[in-house]
């Protein structure tokens, strides 16, 4: 009878043990979700990419003479806004996937301004 009385203690304790360890794992799970849907919600590595070729391009422009002074200038002029425009939508500390889109296509809009300056035939010789 003794040895039961053990075995039923040793039951209640892992009874308890078991149900702490599932709501300490649970309450890690919630953190670590929700931690990253907050970093989501900041990720900004396709703009940051897009944003450091766009302006390599518009360097090598320069470099080669595919570029005026003037061209170069309207193109970080509109560089400066998009990256403006990027500042202001994450200052709630969020980008929205329509505030995502939108700095997309202004990117793709620059993008493709760019590629009509450089090939214009204007050039600094």
């Amino acid at each position: 009878m003794n040895g039961t009385k053990k075995n039923n203690m040793f039951s209640e304790k892992e009874k308890v043990v078991n149900r702490f360890m599932k709501s300490s794992l649970t309450g890690i799970l919630v953190l670590l979700l929700g931690s990253g849907a907050a970093f989501a919600g900041t990720n900004d590595s396709k703009i940051k990419t897009h944003e450091y070729a766009q302006n390599k391009r518009i360097t090598q422009g320069i470099e080669s003479g595919q570029l005026t002074k003037k061209e170069a200038g309207a193109l970080n002029a509109e560089q400066s806004k998009i990256k403006n425009d990027e500042k202001n939508m994450k200052s709630d500390g969020t980008l929205t996937g329509k505030e995502r889109a939108k700095i997309s296509r202004e990117q793709h809009r620059a993008s493709n301004d760019i590629q009509k300056l450089k090939h214009n035939n204007k050039t600094l010789n």
